[in-house]
Order: structure tokens, then sequence, then C-alpha cells
């Protein structure tokens, strides 16, 4: 689950939960999205890219709105990890899979093919294709998934996990999640092979999204001074001098300062895109160019590049020409008037998506709202949520309603059935009167102040967060706006806020949650810790039954209202733009926006 800056846990129907179920995707209609060129959506009949034939890469540029600085090749880190960043990474590297328009689990058949082989253990086997390769020629083989292993594995001690609560050797967002269920690591015949399997101790509900792009073990194990034959037997053996520098090299060594293009002897690439050199102004824009060494289909259109551009001037710089594609996040009712007064110059898609919004309360240690439920529930009966959603949502999505859930929506089949067996709908409606009982009950003085951090500039946040000054302030606390444009670098990690508000962006994933609620998940900024939580999300991951996936998402949903873990909000609406010209340019509902198939995007010739 990533931070929309802005990888919800969501289990999307489309994605299915049968073991053994095709990695394919289903068929879809007939009819082209809303906003896509017809020229081009002939074979976009279902929810992943479509097939567009012979493509031969054309000169040009394409220039897409991204609202933070790139932050290094590494998107895999807990501080790099967002939409942002992997929009850019996205397009460098190839993976098995990838999410389709809506959430769907869509299979790369050019980078190679996985299936799980065996049930009881389970036993999923990869294979690479024999071209997949780094742009630099080395193959893309075995070892570079027995370093992505290792990045998710192995604790400062040189140990692999036993139950995933160790310290993390690497700093990986997933902390030591794969070696908690793949404890003996990936198996292959030889170093070079472009086969090898996962052997499960245990069924992974996931599994199917298991594998990560992996970062190229032949550049870690030079950068620490051993051979990539080296490196892997460091890794069999836990061979803990040998894994300190690589993983120092992995955490530090793949991190850039804005404008510094990293070398591309040291961030090779598999995907359809590289860096272009001089291509980066610190502040301003990256570019990529096509990659010529890329074996799959050709990028459409040679050069793609992002410009840091904040929500509310992307309009503008769409209307000018300083971009082409744009999805600001936090639309606005604004957005939308604003992009319609273009017409047809531009095309523009809304639609629901798989990012949702929420306020999230510190637990740590001193935090005004970590020892006390009475000030959470204050805090909750205050917090006008209709009003939220009436306001500034419906206007551009009528259909849209409060959020009563995490790890489901309000548009999907199964929404009604966890909300009913875990919350009673006790904070639908501002209850000023509750709100004051329970900051009495908890014991807090008149004045107190609740900072409210996220990351600006963000005019639909604004007015959220004096909506719920002016609900709030009434019961006794300060509400006082905090936000900040590096928020996510420095407030969020460092528990400096009372209350957090941001996006998570989902795709068609059943147990990323855990990250989040559980202890010591590594998303778990406010650092929340609940026993009934952790052993649910244990079951729930454990395992690849609907039905188990059902029962223990109405417990965890009940235990994080009860406990008051924080408040959902609503589901965001998606708007995109695009200039008309373009070809190729499709919303999606899944978390990595619209960028999603951005190597498709061209002009007609």
């Amino acid at each position: 689950m990533k931070i929309r800056r802005l990888s919800a846990a969501v289990a999307v129907a489309a994605t299915g939960a049968l073991l053994f179920s095709a990695c394919t995707s289903p068929a879809g209609s007939d009819d082209p999205a809303d906003g896509e060129s017809t020229a081009s959506s002939a074979e976009a009949d279902g929810p992943c890219k479509a097939d567009l034939g012979e493509v031969e890469t054309a000169d040009g540029e394409i220039k897409v709105s991204v609202e933070d600085e790139f932050l290094g090749y590494n998107s895999l880190t807990p501080e790099t990890y967002s939409t942002y960043n992997s929009a850019v990474t996205d397009r460098l590297f190839s993976k098995f899979y990838y999410f389709g328009t809506d959430g769907t689990i869509c299979p790369d058949e050019s980078y190679g093919t996985y299936e799980a082989i065996s049930e009881d253990p389970l036993q999923v086997e990869y294979t690479l294709n024999d071209e997949a390769a780094w742009s630099d020629g080395t193959p893309v083989t075995y070892a570079d998934y027995m370093l992505d292993w290792a990045a998710r594995a192995i604790t400062v001690d040189g140990e692999v996990t036993e139950d995933g609560t160790e310290k993390p050797l690497f700093n990986h967002i997933d902390g030591l999640s794969l070696g908690d269920y793949v404890p003996e690591g990936p198996q292959a015949d030889s170093v070079d092979a472009k086969t090898f399997t996962y052997d499960y101790e245990r069924v992974y509900a996931d599994w199917k999204i298991h594998s990560y792009p992996p970062l190229p073990a032949h550049v870690a194990a030079e950068q620490a001074g051993v051979s990539t034959e080296e490196l892997v037997t460091a890794i069999q053996e836990r061979d803990l001098p040998v894994l300190k520098k690589a993983a120092k090299f992995w955490n530090e060594g793949w991190l850039s300062q804005p404008g510094q293009v990293p070398d591309p002897a040291v961030a090779p690439v598999t995907g359809p895109y590289t860096f272009k050199a001089d291509g980066w102004e610190g502040g301003q824009y990256i570019t990529l160019e096509a990659n010529p060494e890329y074996w799959g289909t050709p990028a459409a259109t040679k050069e793609l590049t992002f410009r840091f551009v904040a929500a509310d001037a992307q309009i503008q710089a769409l209307a000018n020409g300083d971009l082409d594609v744009i999805q600001p996040n936090g639309p606005t009712v604004d957005t939308v008037t604003q992009l319609e007064q273009l017409g047809d110059a531009v095309n523009v898609d809304t639609d629901q998506g798989l990012t949702w919004e929420h306020l999230d309360f510190n637990f740590r240690d001193k935090a005004l709202f970590a020892e006390s439920l009475e000030a959470r529930e204050a805090f909750a009966h205050c917090v006008p949520r209709q009003k939220m959603v009436d306001d500034l949502i419906k206007p551009i999505a009528p259909e849209a309603t409060v959020m009563n859930a995490r790890e489901v929506f309000p548009f999907q089949d199964n929404y009604e059935d966890v909300v009913s067996g875990s919350y009673d709908g006790r904070y639908d409606e501002v209850d000023l009167d509750a709100a004051k009982e329970k900051f009495e009950a908890a014991g807090l003085e008149e004045g107190v102040k609740v900072r409210i951090g996220y990351a600006a500039p963000n005019p639909r946040r604004a007015a959220q967060v004096e909506a719920i000054k002016s609900s709030c302030d009434q019961v006794g606390f300060d509400v006082v706006d905090t936000a900040a444009p590096d928020f996510f670098d420095k407030a969020l990690p460092n528990g400096d806020y009372e209350v957090a508000m941001f996006a998570w962006a989902g795709s068609g994933q059943i147990a990323s949650g855990e990250n989040i609620y559980s202890t010591p998940g590594t998303q778990n900024y406010g650092e929340y810790s609940d026993e009934t939580v952790d052993e649910a999300w244990k079951t729930l991951a454990s395992s690849v039954d609907e039905a188990v996936h059902q029962e223990q998402t109405v417990i965890i949903e009940k235990q994080l209202w009860d406990t008051l873990f924080g408040i959902p909000l609503f589901a965001h609406p998606g708007v995109i733009a695009s200039t008309s010209d373009l070809q190729n340019v499709r919303n999606t509902a899944a978390q990595d926006g619209v960028m999603w198939n951005g190597e498709q995007w061209s002009r007609p010739s």
C-alpha cells in the first residue's frame, strides 16, 4: 500500500482468491473508457493494458504532473515508497505482474511467468524471459531475487526472521515479511538461473503479488566488494560482514539528491524507460528517455517528463501547454469546473478510486491521544465527516458516501456485510454533547491543541481542517492546521502531530494493511498496537479462503473502531485530464494512478 501524497488494502473482487486461479485478466467492456481516445480503444477492452501491436518509439516528449520531488531509484524504502516516486520508477523496472484499472492482477509475460505448482505446501515457480536483462547487459536472474529476499528476510543479527518482529538489516518497506513466509529463500539450480521457486512455510494470501521488481544484485555485490556469486553465498550463509556492506548500499546508495541523475553504471534498468543524462532539474522536473536495451514492447514516445507541480497549479499548466497529463491530488469542485472550461482542448475523466482519506491518531509516548480512548472518542464525535462529503466530494462524485471501513470500499459488494458486523454508526453524525462528555471524562483542559498535519499545499484538505476546527473547537479542542510541504519526510515519520491526515492508495491486495495496523508494521507511523488486530492479520494473511478473509476483516475493522486507531473519511474521486491529442491515457482505480500505462502514451503521427 502506498501513501498517496497524498501500497488501502482492498480485496478487489476481480483478483479472486483461489490458490490456483490463473494470473490473467477478465474480459471487459468493448466501449472505450470516458476520456480515452477512440483511436486506441480497440484492444483496450478490459482492465489490463491495451495490445498496441507493433510499436515503434516516436520522437517527442510527454509531460505529466507529479507533486513531489523524485527521491531515488530505490522506491522500496519507507521514505521513498509513495505514488509519486513510483510513478517514475515503475517505468524503469519490469516485473511479473501489474495492476489493471480495477485492481485486477495482470501478468506481464514479456518479463516472465509464474504459477503455483504445489498447493500443500504452497510452492510458486517463477520463470524469467530469457531476454530479460538489465540495461548494462547483465541478465536478470535468480541472484536478483535472492537479494530481494534478503532485503525482506534478514535481521540486523544476520539471521532469518522468526516471526517478522525483529529489526531488519535492510530498510525495506515490507520489513521481514517475505522471510516470515519463505524462510529458506528462493531456490534455484545456479546463481544465473532463470527459473526459481518460493517454497512457503505457510500460505500467504497475496502470493500472486509477493515478488517486487528486484534491484540489481550485481551492482550491490560490486559496491560490497564481492562478486555476484559471493553475494549470493553470503546471503545463503548469513555472512554478516558482507551483508552489512550490501545493506548499507541498498539503504543509501540508490537514493538521490535533487538534480543528480543516477549513474547508469549503478542504476541500470529493466523497463521501457531509463534516466536521461542531465535530465533532472531539482524542484522542477525529471525526464526519462526510451531504453534502447529493452526487450519488450518499446515505449511509444521517446521522452517522458515528470514535472513537480502542486495540485493547485496543474490546471493552468495544462492550459499553458506546460503539462500534457494531470491527476491533481485532492480534486475540488473548482477542479472539475476549471477543466470543463478548457473545452475540447482536453479529455477529462472522473471515476471512483481505490484511494481513501483518513485521520490517524498518534499513539507514541506522551502524545495527546496515546493513552486515552475517551480523548479519541471526544475528537471522533466532533469530526464532521458527512459535511466534508456533502460539501467537498459529492459535487464531484454524487454517489460518494462517508466511508465506515478501511479494508473495503462503499462500492464493493462486501462493504455492507463488513460494516454491519464491525461498526454501529456512532460517529456518523456530529454529536457535540457526547464529545463534551468524553472530553471531560478524559480530563482534558479547555484549549488543548490538536495539530492536524498533512502535505501542503492542498486546498481541499485545508477546507477539511477548517470544518473540523469549526466543530471541534466548540468541544474544547484548539485545532491547529500544521500543513507543511515536508510533512511526509519529517512530521509523519517523527510523530510530530496529534492527528495525521492523508490517503492510502490501494490496489488488488488482500493483506497489505497488515503493514499499517499491526505491531510493528513498517507503515504504522503512529505506532498503534493491539493484540487482537495483530492475531487477526496473521490469520487473514495465512489463508486463501475468502470466507476467512471476510471473517478476519470484520474482526480487524471492529477492533480498529472500538480502540479508535483513526477515522476513515471517504473514498477519493479520481480526476484525470489530458490534452486531446494524446492517445492511450486511461483512468484507473488502482494505486499506480494515471501513470499505470505511461509507456503507451503517444501522439498520432
